[in-house]
């Protein structure tokens, strides 16, 4: 949860050690690469995590479109529910370390294409093409990620139900499309 609230730069090992109520040590013990090795661990691990967490509750609607709406709706309720400081696992390391840290660059970009694969294969459902199942997931990671952003900056849900509501909308339009081609 550090890493997600604060980012890579502003965690401290310390902390973490304190959080976690272990002996600073244990820290090398289990992750000899230190603090980035720790930090990729829970990349992946948070990411992974998030993923199904993510398709559980898009399964949990029968409606694709009306699922969309629910599962942004529900991250819109979870986010003001955490006073807006607790959005995506991995996004707010992601946005930092793009530029500085090649090994945690790469897994968040893991976990990312994780996550629109898994997508992908639920949009496949509804959407036969696999190029346009690829782009709904695309969208949808992306309307998600920017609609956080949107929404802890100014402390409103609204963003995210907006971007529900958007994604909904592309998927019945995809679907449509395909059915007249």
């Amino acid at each position: 949860m550090l890493f997600r609230r604060h980012g890579y730069s502003a965690t401290g090992l310390k902390r973490v050690a304190t959080e976690a109520e272990a002996p600073f040590g244990s820290i090398y013990h289990f992750f000899p690469g230190g603090k980035q090795q720790l930090a990729a661990d829970v990349i992946h691990t948070s990411g992974r995590e998030y993923g199904r967490m993510v398709l559980a509750l898009l399964d949990s609607v029968p409606d694709p479109a009306e699922s969309l709406v629910h599962a942004f709706a529900a991250a819109a309720d979870d986010l003001a529910a955490a006073d807006y400081a607790d959005a995506c696992p991995i996004g707010t390391v992601a946005l930092e370390v793009a530029s500085s840290n090649e090994v945690l660059r790469v897994a968040t970009a893991e976990v990312f294409e994780e996550w629109v694969g898994a997508a992908a294969q639920w949009f496949g459902r509804w959407v036969a093409d696999p190029k346009a199942a690829r782009s709904l997931a695309c969208s949808m990671i992306m309307m998600l990620e920017g609609a956080f952003m949107l929404s802890r900056a100014a402390r409103d849900p609204e963003p995210l139900l907006v971007a529900g509501r958007s994604m909904a909308e592309l998927l019945r339009t995809t679907v449509t499309q395909a059915g007249e081609g």
